[in-house]
C-alpha cells in the first residue's frame, strides 16, 4: 500500500509541473503537448519501476555512488581544463566546449559506475543510507559444488523452508556444468542436464536467495574447481554445500565450514534401540552364512540373520544393533517371521 500512496504522489505532483509549464513562454508553440508529455513520462516511470520488483539494493548503490563520484571528478577535472574550454568558447566553439564537458562527465561515471558494480564485493564501503559488503544480511551464503547440484536434494531441501541463507552458484561450477552436460559419455551428459535443470527450479524459487557468482579472484588462477570453491566460500565467509568427500576434506583443511548432504541425511535416519521390531523386505544374501540383507526406505541397510531363506519375502526384524559408518547406518537383527 505505501508504494501505491508513494506512485500516486508522483503522479500528482508530475501532473502541477505539467500543468505549470503549459503557460511557460519556452512553451509556446504548442502549449497543448506539454501536459500529455509529462504525464506520459510519470507513467512511463511507473511502469518501469512495477515491472522490475526485484531491484537489488547493491546495484542501485553502486549507481548512485557511482554518479556521485563520477560528477565530483568531472568537476575537479573540469577546473584543470578551464583555460583550454574558455580559449576554445573565445575563439567560437562555445558549442563544442559544451559537448566535451558534457562527454567526458558520461565517460567518468560510466567508469566509476563499472568499477564499483564488478568491484562491490571485495570491499566494505559505508556512507549513511548505502552499504557494500561482501557479507550478506542473516546467515552465512552457502556456495554450491557440482555433486550437490548434480544430486538434486539441495532443492527438497530449499522446498522445506529451513533455509534463509543466500545461495551461491560459481560461474566456474556453471561451466563445469555445462562442460558435462556437452559430454559425449551418456551418463555425464545425463548427469549435468540434471544438474542444470536442478539450478533452473532453484532460480526459480521465491523463498530462497539464489544469485550467480560471475568473477573469478586473482588467487585461483590456475587452482582446480575444488580448490575455486573452497577459496570463493572463504572470501565470501560462507560455507561449502556437497556432497563430496574430497571437497569436504579440503574445505576442513583449509578452515571453511562444509555442510555435507550426506551427513544431514545420515543425521535424520530414524534410530532403533535393541530389542525393537522392524518390517523390511529381503533383497540378497549376505556376506556371512544365513544372512539377508535388505534396504529401508530411507536406503539405510539392514542385515538380518537367519534371512538368506527369506529373499523376496517381507520379514519381521528383532533389532540388536546399530552400527554408524562413514557410509551410512547399518541395523543388525534377527528374523522373527514373516511379515
Amino acid at each position: 500500500m505505501a508504494i501505491w500512496i508513494l506512485r500516486f504522489f508522483f503522479l500528482a505532483v508530475a501532473i502541477g509541473v505539467g500543468a505549470s509549464l503549459v503557460t511557460a513562454p519556452e512553451f509556446s508553440q504548442a502549449p497543448w503537448a506539454v501536459l500529455p508529455t509529462v504525464l506520459l513520462g510519470a507513467i512511463t516511470v511507473i511502469v518501469v519501476d512495477w515491472l522490475s520488483p526485484r531491484k537489488r539494493i547493491e546495484v542501485i548503490s553502486s549507481v548512485y555512488v557511482g554518479v556521485v563520484v563520477g560528477l565530483f571528478l568531472t568537476y575537479l577535472l573540469g577546473l584543470a581544463l578551464t583555460p583550454w574550454i574558455d580559449s576554445l568558447s573565445a575563439d567560437g566553439g562555445q558549442a563544442s566546449g559544451t559537448a566535451i564537458q558534457l562527454l567526458v562527465s558520461v565517460t567518468i561515471c560510466y567508469f566509476c559506475i563499472s568499477v564499483l558494480m564488478q568491484t562491490k564485493d571485495d570491499f566494505r564501503f559505508i556512507i549513511p543510507y548505502v552499504e557494500f559488503s561482501r557479507e550478506v544480511k542473516g546467515g552465512r551464503p552457502f556456495v554450491l559444488d557440482t555433486s550437490v547440484v548434480i544430486d538434486g536434494r539441495i532443492v527438497d531441501v530449499v522446498d522445506t523452508g529451513i533455509l534463509d541463507n543466500q545461495l551461491v552458484m560459481p560461474r566456474f561450477v556453471l561451466a563445469e556444468l555445462q562442460a558435462i552436460a556437452d559430454s559425449g559419455d551418456k551418463m555425464r551428459r545425463a548427469r549435468g542436464r540434471r544438474g542444470l535443470d536442478v539450478l533452473n527450479k532453484l532460480r526459480a524459487k521465491t523463498n530462497v536467495d539464489f544469485v550467480v557468482y560471475e568473477r573469478e579472484l586473482p588467487e585461483m588462477q590456475g587452482q582446480p574447481v575444488d580448490m575455486k570453491i573452497v577459496l570463493l566460500a572463504a572470501h565470501l565467509d560462507g560455507k561449502v554445500v556437497t556432497g563430496d568427500f574430497n571437497l569436504n576434506k579440503v574445505a576442513r583443511i583449509h578452515n571453511v565450514p562444509v555442510i555435507n548432504l550426506n551427513e544431514i541425511a545420515n543425521a535424520l535416519k530414524p534410530v532403533f534401540l535393541p530389542g525393537e521390531t522392524i518390517r523390511v523386505k529381503v533383497v540378497k544374501p549376505g556376506e556371512e552364512a544365513q544372512q539377508g540383507v535388505g534396504y529401508l526406505e530411507d536406503g539405510t541397510m539392514v542385515v538380518v540373520e537367519g534371512g538368506r531363506e527369506q529373499i523376496g519375502k517381507v520379514v519381521v526384524v528383532d533389532v540388536t544393533k546399530m552400527l554408524q559408518t562413514s557410509a551410512g547406518r547399518m541395523v543388525f537383527g534377527r528374523f522373527m517371521s514373516l511379515g
